[in-house]
Formats: structure tokens, sequence, C-alpha cells
């Protein structure tokens, strides 16, 4: 109710929410559970099979677009899901699937904690639709939304895919997530708008976090380490405890402004519990390992940076067990084998835009740290050319030791998904369990995810998906860390509350009023030194009261002090997002983009044809810039649904290739086709009508949407083209054979 409560809102059509949530269930959360039951098993309660059946359901639906779009068979789409159930209502031996022979239910606690979840999702909406208003509404999208949503238009029509954004050129791009919301669009026959920036990401999320619940009960043995894994992973951020500044990567790992990040989480969480499995020894069934390539591959096309931290847990555990054992462990060769297989063939299909500048340069994430990047960092400029940054290669020993501090400053504060690592699971009497292929799992999964951040270097911190690809594993390993541990849950929960308390509460010296080195040294150090002196008389006195007893207990309540600061903390910025509702933008800066102008790109959509090529002067973001062109104004084929001539080329692999050629960021390179792009600006300035004839004629180009806030708009285009729409500063011409 909460989720329906939260989309309506924000403008969602009561109809579409129960069309969707019908849609969600049974195209998606029903085949999938027959499907996961079929090969894996059943899990023994309904909620964990639901969960994982959604992320199987993922992986069955997009086999089924992928035929169609292979095909050109989309039309037939709905019957997919039908074909499914079907198969398992009429095949006898598959009938058993339908229900649970082997009850395991959960405890009603579970279901309550996972519920608080899953409410905190809900509310987590209200900070994301806020700033990202329903078209059409004068405000400000996101770009990658517009992105996105060109490549949704894109993926309902017949493969080979183009770049939507420049016809003509080959897609190599994640673009499995947008595969996916197109598939609900094209089957529910809801607007891919309202379905990308509303309906579908709190039911992705919600199948991640019920993946994620499992993981975590399927590691430690216990249901509470399930419910806390769900609490951690996708209702807790990192600690601040008073600092003036927040850590890289402290919120949660899911996100509207990136689908791919999204959509990979429960499909990441589907292959991290079938590892966990099968390196403890559980069987698998041919057909479960003949999966397992495919649900790689599928992890590489939704987002790359999730299976090298999985490949590497996956590999150390191995490692180990060979150790161990003295024997070759081939559940983790048969495991590794499927990942190489997904990264290798999902480089080859789905490498390219932004990813593909990913280089190693150590540290280079502290460029987006405020401590560094205004001190040591102030002249860094893009950090091109060097192993390191050029504030770090000149920095002094005194220099080179706040850097380390500041990593260090960033582990303390990614405590709630570290101290898995540090305390690690063990028994009641505090003995560690080395020979559990599962701690070695988790442990080399996060270790991966952290130095995935730390080793590479991309010029907006896209090294950063690898770390937060591995939050909810490490809110796996905290969890289980936690209740293995302990004897008293009353102890946990003093813990978890005073560790609430303190993030809430704790006193801070505030950021620095001239940025400095010792300044920032000082507001960083001060919050962790205070926090530090509360933990050691606190424990003082414990000791003193209750000796022998209190020691025991201290890492029962250090792991749920950092858990309760790490929920405290998410609920203090979800909460007060939740009631700090923004008024609605009404002034048009050039960054914004007025109902008029998303009208105008909505008729488009409703009255072009499904292969119409446009033209369009849209190119920057903002609009016309006095200088330079932030090639990232997607919003002409994101809301048009129609492949642009020439709209906008901040992602194009021409462009991240050139990446830092003169001193210019990617997003500003010019054209990739210098010549294409000066014969769409000549039509649009000065409507030559031989320009206007050659680009109908040899280009194929169908409509002209010109934006006078883009610049100069020729009154000769009425001459020479159709007038089709006019509204705002925008007028849309159709190229007829008349033209030109």
């Amino acid at each position: 109710m909460t989720a329906f409560a939260v989309l309506h809102l924000f403008g969602t059509p009561d109809r579409q929410i129960a069309l969707y949530a019908v849609y969600f269930l049974a195209a998606v959360a029903v085949p999938g559970t027959l499907v996961f039951r079929a090969l894996f098993g059943s899990r023994g309660n309904w909620p964990e099979d639901l969960g994982l059946g959604a992320a199987t359901g993922l992986l069955v639906l997009l086999a089924g677009w992928a035929l169609g779009a292979a095909t050109g068979a989309q039309d037939l789409l709905i019957s997919w899901p039908i074909l499914i159930i079907g198969v398992f209502a009429l095949v006898p031996r598959l009938r058993r699937h339908w229900r649970i022979s082997e009850p395991d239910p959960l405890p009603i606690v579970w279901s309550w904690v996972v519920a608080g979840v899953l409410t905190v999702v809900a509310l987590w909406g209200v900070s994301i639709f806020e700033t990202n208003p329903l078209p059409p509404a004068t405000g400000v999208i996101y770009q990658d939304l517009y992105y996105h949503l060109a490549l949704v238009h894109e993926m309902t029509r017949t493969m080979p895919f183009q770049v939507p954004q420049l016809a003509g050129d080959e897609l190599r791009y994640h673009y499995l997530s947008d595969a996916d919301i197109a598939t609900a669009s094209m089957i529910t026959g809801i607007p891919p708008a309202t379905v990308l920036l509303r309906l579908w990401v709190l039911p992705v999320t919600a199948a991640a976090v019920v993946t994620f619940a499992a993981v975590g009960r399927a590691a430690a043995g216990r249901w509470q380490a399930g419910a806390i894994a769900a609490a951690l992973g996708f209702a807790g951020h990192a600690l601040t405890l008073g600092s003036p500044t927040g850590p890289v990567n402290s919120g949660l790992p899911v996100s509207l402004v990136s689908p791919s990040q999204t959509y990979a989480m429960p499909l990441i969480g589907l292959f991290t519990l079938t590892a966990l499995q099968a390196l403890r020894g559980r069987s698998l069934s041919r057909a479960a390992w003949a999966l397992l390539p495919v649900l790689a591959l599928v992890c590489a096309g939704a987002k790359s940076s999730v299976l090298p931290p999985l490949a590497a847990g996956v590999a150390l555990a191995g490692v180990v067990l060979l150790w161990r054992r003295r024997r070759i462990p081939w559940p983790a060769v048969g495991l590794l084998g499927a990942i190489v297989f997904g990264i290798l063939l999902g480089q080859r299909l789905f490498a390219g835009g932004g990813a593909s500048i990913l280089t190693v340069q150590p540290l280079q994430a502290l460029h987006w740290v405020k401590p560094y990047s205004t001190t040591l960092g102030r002249n860094d400029g893009l950090g091109l050319g060097g192993f390191l940054l050029p504030g770090m290669e000149k920095a002094s020993a005194a220099g080179w030791v706040f850097i380390l501090g500041l990593v260090a400053w960033w582990a303390l504060m990614q405590a709630p998904r570290l101290i898995g690592l540090v305390l690690p699971p063990a028994g009641p009497d505090g003995v560690v369990d080395r020979t559990d292929p599962g701690r070695w799992l988790l442990g080399g999964i996060v270790v991966a995810g952290a130095g995935g951040l730390w080793t590479f270097a991309h010029p907006s911190l896209s090294q950063g998906y690898f770390f937060t690809g591995v939050l909810p594993a490490a809110a796996a390993l905290t969890a289980w860390a936690l209740t293995d541990r302990v004897r008293n849950w009353w102890i946990a929960l003093a813990g978890a509350s005073a560790g609430a308390a303190w993030q809430l509460l704790a006193p801070g010296p505030g950021a620095p009023a001239r940025p400095s080195v010792a300044g920032w040294a000082w507001a960083l150090a001060v919050p962790v030194l205070t926090t530090a002196a509360v933990m050691v008389v606190a424990s003082l006195i414990a000791v003193a009261i209750w000796r022998s007893r209190a020691v025991r207990a201290l890492p029962v309540l250090v792991i749920a002090a950092v858990a309760g600061g790490s929920l405290a903390q998410a609920g203090y910025q979800i909460g007060g997002s939740a009631v700090t509702v923004p008024p609605k933008r009404t002034t048009v800066t050039p960054t914004t983009i007025t109902a008029a102008e998303m009208r105008a790109a909505l008729w488009l959509d409703q009255h072009a044809g499904e292969e119409d090529l446009v033209a369009t002067n849209v190119h920057c973001s903002p609009m016309n810039p006095p200088v330079r062109c932030d090639a990232r104004g997607f919003w002409v084929a994101g809301l048009g649904g129609r492949r642009a001539f020439v709209e906008s080329w901040g992602y194009a692999d021409e462009a991240v290739a050139a990446h830092g050629e003169g001193g210019l960021n990617y997003t500003q390179q010019p054209a990739p086709d210098p010549a294409r792009f000066a014969l769409n600006e000549r039509v649009f300035r000065d409507g030559d009508p031989a320009d206007v004839a050659r680009l109908r004629d040899e280009y194929g180009v169908r409509w002209l949407f010109a934006d006078r806030r883009a610049g100069a708009v020729s009154p000769n285009l009425a001459a020479v083209a159709e007038l089709r729409h006019a509204g705002g500063p925008v007028t849309v011409y159709e190229l007829t054979s008349r033209s030109g």
C-alpha cells in the first residue's frame, strides 16, 4: 500500500499502477517461481520462492524478449509468460512445482522486518520521484534517464540495434535493463516513460530485497540473518558520526538514474545464492548448471561491474577448498567457468560507451572526496596521464599521511559493509570456522568490490559501481557475523539502539571555513576520536560491572551498533526526503526542459512511424551553451521515441575514446562525424532546400524537430518542409516528397 500511495502521489495513474502490479505478478513472478523451483528446488516458503522467482522471472522474460527482437515478433511477447505457465500446468511431472512439498515457513518476525524494509524502499521512491517529474512537466530530469528512455524505445525494435541518438552507429552498451522495461511497456501498453520513471524500479528492488534476504539466511543458517541482511543491504547507509561530509558510495545499491545497476541486483543475488550452495556441496541439476552461463551473460548485459567481484569470491573460496581438501573443487571450477564465459561474451556483445574508459589509477576515487578535491587535488583537472592523480604525485610525506588517512576514514565510515571482514562469522564462543567456503565467497566479493573502487579510475566515478554492486553481499556478511555471535538478542538490540542514537546525535566540528589539509584532517578526525572515546568509556564501565560477560558481548555490541547507525542514517535521509517535498520547479533555466518541449517530443512519438528518422538542433545540456557543449541533451530521442540523425554524442564510443583531448571531458568532445553534424546544423540555421533534400534523400530523415532554445531556427524551413506541430519554442516539420 505504501508503494501505491507513493506512486499515486507522484502522478502515476491508478489504473496503470494496478495493471503493472498484475503484469509483474503474472508475467514475471509466477513463471519465474515455477522455473526456479524446477531448476533449484523450493526454499520451503512462499516469500523467498516468490522473490527468487521474480529474479528468475526477469531472466525468463528476457529470453522471450530476445526471441521477439531477433524475429520481429514483439507483438507476441504477451504469449511468452502464458506459454511458460501453460507448460507447468499441462505437463504432469511439472505440476508439483505449483506447491511446496516440504514446507519450511519463516517466522512472522521475518515477515515484519522485510515488510519494513520494503516500506523504506517505497518511501525512498519519494526522494527519487520528486526530482524527476513525469512528462510532460517543466523540470529537470537527470540526463541519463533520457538516455535510457531512448534505449527503451530502441529495445522495442528488431535487432541489430543502433545508438538512437546517432542513427547508424552500432549499439554496444549494457542495455538489458532497458530491454526489460521495454518488454513491460509492450506487454502492458503503458508508456515507456511511465514505466521507467515510476513503475519499474520499486518491484525490481523488492525482488532484490527478498533475494538477498535468502542469501543471508542461507549463509548463516538463521532466519534472523536474512532479515538483517535485507535491512542493511537496502535500508542502510554508510556512517558519518558527525563528520561534515560522507564517504563515496555511501547510499543504497539501487538507483532510479541507473536502471542497469538496479536490474543487476536480483540477478546477481540469485547467482550468489546458487554459488553459495554449490560451494557448500549442494548438488545442482544439469539444467541448473546449463542456466548459469546464461545467467552470467545476462548479469554482464545488465551491469558489467557485478560479475568480477563474484568471480573473485568464487576463486577465493575455490582456492581455500583446494588447500583444505587437497582435491580439485569442481563446483568452484564450474561456477568460475560460467562467470568467465559471461564476462568474455558480455565484453564482446555489450561493452562500449562510458565503461570503455575505465583505467588503472589507484585512489582516483578521492577526486570525488571533498577533503581531497579542495586541498591536494584542487588543481588535478581531469587527472589524466599519470599512474596517480597529479595532486598525489606532488604530495609530501605529510600529504600522503592525509591521503591514506582519507582511505582509512572511508573504511571506518563503511563499517556497516566491511565489519564482517574484521569480525567474521563466529560462534558464541568466538571460534571462527575457516573451512566454510561461504565465508570466503562473501568476503572475497566484498574485498574485490572495494578493490575495484580504489584501483580503477573513471571520469564519472563509474568504478564506484564495483563497490555499490557488492553492498547487499556485504550486508549479508555483516548479518551473518552478528547472528553467529548473539547469545542474547536484547544485548544486540541495545547495541543497535545506542549506535542509532549516536549516529543521529553525534557532535561534529563542521567543515573548515577555508579548505586545508590540516582543517579537513581535524574535521574528520574529531568525530572518529570522539566516537572511539565514547566506545572505550562505555566498554570499561560494562566490563567493570559485568566482567567476563561484557567482554564476550563486546563484538556483538560493536557489530550491532554499527548496524544500528547504518539504519538510522538511511532512515534520517530517506525519511527527511519523504516529509520534505520541494515545490514544483517553475523557473525555466538552460537545463530545464519545458512542458511544451516535452509535449512536442511526445507528439512526435505518437505521430511518427516506428522506423522514421528525426533530425534536431538539440544537442547540449544545458541548451545553447555560450562556450562548450556538454553533449548529453538526450531528451528528443528519449521522449520522441525515434532514432535521431545527430542528437547527442556524449556517450558515443568515439567521444569516449577521445576523453582528455584538448583538455576536455568525453562529454564535451566534438561530434564524431563533423560532416554529418555540419549538414544537420546548416539545415536548421539556413533552411537551404538543397541541404534539406539531401537530408531526406541521402540519409532518410523524415522529421525535423526544431527548438529555438537550442539555437537559431531558419524561417525558410516553413517553405521547404511541412509544418506539423508547433508549441512553445518547438516546431516540428515533416519532410515529404515535396520538401526541399
